[in-house]
């Protein structure tokens, strides 16, 4: 059976101008696996150095599952959405328990591991096994809402049900991986959310959108809301040539990494009276703030921070962690053995250099 018109343009579109990317270049169910779960929420550039060092480090299911959450979370650093390599860390002993050391090959089987949901099941099945399965990204979402021109808001059950529909009738059952790929990367170098370079296409002539000039107004969002900022406060106490380090509890944002014990600035506080009392509410010492080492704006998913990081000297207490799952008193010159976070690396990179 021939494929539907715009399922072989794509296609050979693709088989010409598929982007070279490592887990492309040598294939395996693993390497599709770490690729896919680090693709979830950050770019493809920004990945590669990663995924890169990562398999020097992890190079299949085996070395992954026998590996320290620590030393995940260290390779992971900087990545960003821990909860993935925490995830990721999980799954590889699920795998190497009930699966043999195997990854399952079917999407039901794949979405029962821990951080694998609809679309990296696809995605996985399809590019790693060849099973004859669609799946959807952002870029896919938005390149079939314009091929297709659907006028349904992004991210409802009617526009992924009109995704779902087209992607049906498009899907090439012997070649799934390929189109699954073919519409990722349409979506990522031509199909843009911004100022689509639709000349460039080859799909162009079946573009519903395109031809009713409404390529740059879809996928149709919802308003955004605005993003809350909050001020934040950090303390470095040094105590014989060792500062303190808290590690975040299961749970929690950022869960397994180290930091310099602090929190958010409420109502009415300055900066040294909320660290003052977030030292004690968390290590229930008393302190007291000396100079300021820096100040760090960063931009998580749904909020962003400013933080002020200061000197602290206790005056009264033993440091106990109370939320922490764990403190520990470290060297200067081993900082780097600790998984932290971007902000927190920042202010151990500050430290070394005073």
């Amino acid at each position: 059976m021939p494929y539907p018109p715009i399922t072989s343009d794509l296609l050979t579109w693709y088989a010409n101008h598929a982007r070279q990317l490592p887990w492309r270049v040598v294939v395996s169910p693993y390497r599709t696996f770490i690729s896919e779960m680090m693709l979830q929420q950050t770019r493809v550039d920004t990945v590669i150095p990663y995924f890169e060092r990562w398999m020097q480090r992890f190079p299949d299911i085996a070395t992954l599952a026998a590996a320290s959450e620590q030393d995940v979370l260290m390779v992971w650093e900087g990545l960003g959405y821990y909860s993935r390599a925490r995830n990721l860390h999980k799954a590889a002993r699920l795998i190497a328990d009930v699966y043999q050391g195997e990854i399952p090959d079917q999407p039901s089987q794949l979405r029962l591991l821990p951080g694998i949901g609809a679309y990296t099941a696809g995605a996985i099945a399809s590019i790693a096994f060849n099973h004859p399965v669609w799946t959807m990204d952002g870029n896919i979402r938005r390149v079939i809402a314009r091929l297709m021109n659907i006028q349904t808001l992004l991210a409802t059950p009617a526009f992924d049900a009109a995704c779902q529909q087209a992607l049906e009738k498009l899907l090439p059952i012997d070649q799934a991986g390929d189109f699954n790929q073919a519409l990722m990367d349409l979506g990522a170098t031509l199909c843009l959310p911004k100022n689509p370079q639709c000349e460039d296409c080859p799909v162009k002539a079946h573009c519903l959108a395109q031809q009713a000039g409404k390529q740059n107004e879809l996928p149709l969002r919802k308003t955004k809301a605005a993003i809350p900022h909050y001020t934040v406060t950090a303390g470095v106490i040094q105590q014989d040539g060792k500062v303190l380090l808290c590690q975040r509890p299961e749970g929690a944002m950022l869960a397994g990494l180290w930091e310099f014990p602090g929190g958010k600035l409420e109502t009415d506080e300055t900066l040294s009276q909320a660290l003052v009392r977030e030292l004690q509410e968390e290590l229930t010492i008393q302190v007291q703030v000396k100079d300021e080492i820096g100040v760090y704006d960063h931009a998580f998913t749904h909020f962003k921070i400013t933080l002020h990081a200061f000197f602290c000297e206790i005056i009264s207490g033993i440091p106990h962690p109370v939320e922490a799952q764990d403190m520990q008193w470290v060297p200067l010159i081993n900082l780097a053995q600790y998984p932290m976070g971007k902000v927190d690396r920042l202010i151990a990179s500050r430290l070394n250099q005073l």
